[in-house]
């Protein structure tokens, strides 16, 4: 008889390329994960997967049995979520996804308080360099920048205004910079991120719309690294409105063409569109709107 830790070792494959990441997903050696494979091709009498040295693919009754696996364990989570305790308190487990810099600055603080409301729920947090789409697992994902993707579905938590900031002593020993194109000049501090393309910064002031080519004087795809760089008088860096208002506040940063617009990048919470109905997920997405809300206004 296939079991439930069956079920969840073939959908656990069907979304790995190596039977190590399979083993990662499922916490277990992949030693271990290859004799559960084995054991229930045998149980079967059918090959489940083909693997090589580089690679790992389900045939097509693995592929089968996967489709199948997911149908049941996710209605089995539903019905594990519609049973709600006497005391009205959500129960079981959430994970959540968010990027490596929001996720320590301001989404883990929001999260603790989250978790004191809800003492029977598990709370997990996963912080990774590109949360989406590599966590399709989770129950929910923070993703700064707009998506375009009918499997999830996105709520915007706050609009994200990103702001050109630089050091006042970078400042003061720098050329003179109140227009755009005078930033040709300057030392610009980019951050990879998104596969979004760095070399150019959009900017507008009422129907006055720009695009300046940069030529990173420095780079990295970590946003934190990149706002200590011109913390310390390496250049200008664009960076959102939610890194860099403690550093203007206390004097580190200063805020550059600040009658000019940068675009946005909205801080999203997605959601797979199966999961949009489950009370944890809906007690989790008012609570962030309502933190985040009024984070924004004080950041204003």
């Amino acid at each position: 008889m296939i079991t439930f830790s069956d079920l969840e070792l073939v959908t656990a494959i069907s979304s790995a390329e190596s039977l190590s990441e399979a083993a990662r997903k499922l916490r277990v050696t992949t030693a271990a994960l290859s004799i559960r494979l084995r054991k229930l091709e045998t149980q079967l009498g059918v090959k489940l997967a083909n693997r090589s040295s580089r690679r790992l693919a389900l045939t097509e009754d693995g592929e089968r049995l996967a489709d199948e696996g997911k149908r049941l364990l996710q209605s089995l989570e539903e019905l594990s979520e519609s049973m709600v305790a006497d005391d009205g308190q959500l129960q079981g487990l959430i994970r959540l996804a968010a990027p490596f810099g929001f996720g320590r600055l301001r989404l883990a603080p929001v999260l603790a308080r989250f978790a004191k409301l809800h003492p029977n729920l598990r709370v997990e947090l996963d912080l990774r360099e590109t949360p989406w789409p590599d966590r399709s697992n989770c129950d929910a994902v923070i993703h700064i920048g707009a998506i375009t993707d009918s499997s999830w579905t996105a709520q915007v938590l706050a609009s994200n205004e990103r702001w050109l900031c630089a050091s006042p002593i970078y400042l003061t020993q720098s050329k003179p910079l109140t227009e755009p194109d005078q930033l040709a000049h300057h030392r610009c501090i980019c951050i990879r991120e998104n596969d979004e393309h760095i070399t150019y910064w959009h900017l507008s002031k009422g129907s006055d719309r720009r695009s300046v080519r940069i030529l990173p004087a420095m780079m990295s795809n970590d946003g934190g690294v990149a706002r200590r760089w011109a913390e310390q008088g390496l250049g200008l860096v664009l960076r959102s409105q939610w890194d860099v208002t403690e550093s203007i506040a206390n004097g580190n940063l200063v805020r550059v063409l600040p009658a000019w617009e940068f675009d946005t990048a909205p801080i999203l919470l997605l959601v797979p569109t199966r999961k949009n109905r489950s009370q944890k997920v809906q007690a989790l997405s008012s609570f962030l709107k309502e933190a985040f809300k009024a984070t924004v206004t004080d950041c204003v």
